[in-house]
């Protein structure tokens, strides 16, 4: 069959797709064409082709294949995991290779994934928090592998956020002078390479967990944005506004209960005067 030139990705080598499942069929064939990433299709229980070197199946079908790696999917599970795997599997990436995340701190902080210097996965989080997740769907897809996590020191509230989730991994945690680290470009592009840089480059050692210190100016920056967030009908306030910068809530929750606590309120006030300035 034909192959898919993929760049750092070894040629006639595929993966193989094999479910009876046609939902889950038809949702890896879509992906990993969207990623352009070299498959065959084979009915469970037939021979696989020599080249295929990682198998995609149901998590109710893994325990019936017979091949070296197999690679459990379902439907609306997480895929950046399952992409570094492919990939890894695809590149011949060796048994004992350090897997090194790399994360650009930030309120959506981007990400690198390396296998021997080699990136396998990158992309953005929807939170600081959700480096935790990937870190432990990480060492689920590669059981046995050691995995280091470099965190750039800037954006400190986000890099607390993001260093207190790796933490209860207990794996190794990094901090990395990002200066130089950041290039030029649209938002999402960027962070991946420099979230690539600060992988590459060696930091400081973290000890443990890290207390938040948040600050008066980015209580009252948060503050801002809520009236900006508002169109001006009201601010929330500080125990609110340092609930956000903590992870306990988001910026939007956050403008939806100031919404229900003063909204309804703010919007009485002009009928209220209105009211008294017609009756004088």
């Amino acid at each position: 069959m034909p192959y898919i030139s993929v760049e750092g990705l070894l040629p006639n080598r595929c993966v193989a797709i094999a479910t009876r499942n046609p939902a889950l069929y038809a949702d890896l064939a879509a992906w990993l064409r969207e990623q352009r990433l070299p498959s065959v299709s084979v009915w469970p229980g037939d021979r696989f082709p020599s080249g295929v070197v990682a198998v995609l199946t149901s998590e109710e079908e893994a325990g019936s294949i017979r091949h070296s790696r197999v690679l459990e999917a379902s439907e609306d599970g997480d895929r950046t995991a399952l992409l570094a795997a492919v990939r890894y599997a695809l590149g011949v990436g060796h048994p004992d290779d350090e897997l090194i995340v790399g994360i650009d701190p930030g309120p959506r902080p981007g990400f690198s994934v390396l296998a021997g210097n080699r990136p396998i996965a990158e992309g953005s989080l929807e939170t600081p928090e959700a480096a935790g997740h990937l870190g432990s769907v990480l060492h689920r897809r590669f059981p046995g592998h050691p995995i280091r996590f470099r965190v750039g020191r800037g954006d400190h509230l986000a890099r607390d956020r993001i260093v207190n989730s790796l933490v209860p991994l207990h794996r190794p945690v990094e901090l990395v002078d990002e200066r130089g680290t950041t290039p030029r470009g649209h938002r999402r592009p960027r962070d991946a390479a420099a979230a690539r840089a600060i992988a590459r480059a060696a930091g400081d050692p973290v000890r443990g967990t890290t207390t938040f210190r948040v600050t008066d100016g980015e209580v009252a920056n948060l503050q801002r944005l809520s009236r900006l967030g508002s169109g001006g009908s009201f601010t929330i306030p500080k125990t609110l506004a340092k609930r956000v910068l903590r992870g306990d809530l988001s910026f939007p929750e956050a403008i939806a209960e100031g919404e229900a606590r003063y909204g309804s309120r703010t919007a009485d006030a002009p009928r209220r005067s209105r009211g008294r300035a017609e009756s004088s």
